[in-house]
């Protein structure tokens, strides 16, 4: 039994983390009715330098500060990018600001997906709804170094078609022949031709080597359950199986207390954890 252990390498960009470094927009994309993707780049010219995994804090200035996860990989050079989805003060502010203006950044912060330790193993991705955004980050810098990664495997479903996000990558993906890309919708519209159901579904005539396989998932808390038991079932052990808590946080850095989960904080032990440690922890899974 190969035990995953996950570690954080955070580059605050500042001495204090709690000053946020000036940040540029240079590029909007909206994806939807309610997500933009924002890409950005640090004043001072430095790459953020986040693992895949990692979230930062975004603050607009005169209005507030949010936790968003980093939809981009490293590999990609100084740039990142976040997607957000328009929900309060701070997203909406957020929109409305035009290219070249500016923001606060706070981080990277948080445990990343333990990506060195995927090296050299078959990878299955499962990704609910926005838990492709912080997953894109993983897969991209996967896909940026193929030739370090076995077999790579994605399972991705929503709600329905209209709410999936970057669709220009999904058919990249879809076209490659050097990965497994499955999608799903929950219902079905007009014109989708694709799998119909939740996410679970796509492991349908999926071949899974227990052996040698790092699971990792994203999603809402209801994804969890279901598709934990389905990952077990395939003999993987529960210290091998990758979840990232994708909410609850506040601040960051385990000073509000706001994410804390029987003396675990989210911001600082997570947002990556592994299931063996949050099995015992019924408040996270819920």
């Amino acid at each position: 039994m190969t035990v995953v252990n996950i570690q954080a390498d955070t580059k605050l960009h500042l001495e204090s983390p709690f000053l946020p470094a000036p940040a540029e927009i240079v590029r909007k994309d909206r994806l939807n009715d309610t997500e933009t993707l924002y890409q950005l780049r640090l004043a001072d010219g430095t790459e953020l330098g986040q693992l895949p995994g990692q979230f930062v804090e975004v603050s607009v200035f005169g209005i507030g500060e949010a936790p968003f996860s980093v939809s981009s990989s490293p590999t990609r050079g100084d740039a990142f990018e976040l997607c957000i989805r328009r929900v309060g003060d701070v997203t909406s502010a957020l929109e409305r600001l035009a290219l070249g203006e500016h923001i606060g950044i706070r981080g990277p912060l948080g445990r990343g997906f333990p990506l060195e330790q995927m090296r050299g193993r078959n990878v299955l991705i499962i990704a609910g709804g926005l838990g492709i955004v912080p997953l894109r980050s993983l897969i991209t810098n996967i896909l940026d170094e193929r030739e370090d990664f076995s077999n790579v495997t994605i399972l991705y479903g929503c709600k329905t078609p209209k709410e999936l996000l970057f669709r220009d990558e999904l058919n990249r993906w879809q076209a490659r022949e050097d990965i497994d890309f499955r999608i799903t919708t929950d219902i079905a519209e007009p014109g989708w031709k694709g799998n119909v159901g939740p996410v679970t579904t796509l492991f349908r005539r999926l071949a899974v080597d227990p052996r040698n396989t790092v699971p990792v998932m994203v999603g809402p808390p209801v994804m969890f359950k279901h598709v934990v038991k389905q990952v077990l079932a395939c003999g993987i052990p529960e210290d091998r199986i990758i979840l990232s808590l994708e909410r609850r946080m506040k601040c960051g850095i385990g000073e509000c207390g706001h994410c804390q989960i029987n003396g675990i904080y989210v911001c600082q032990d997570g947002p990556v954890f592994t299931y063996a440690e949050l099995k015992r922890l019924e408040e996270a899974m819920l």
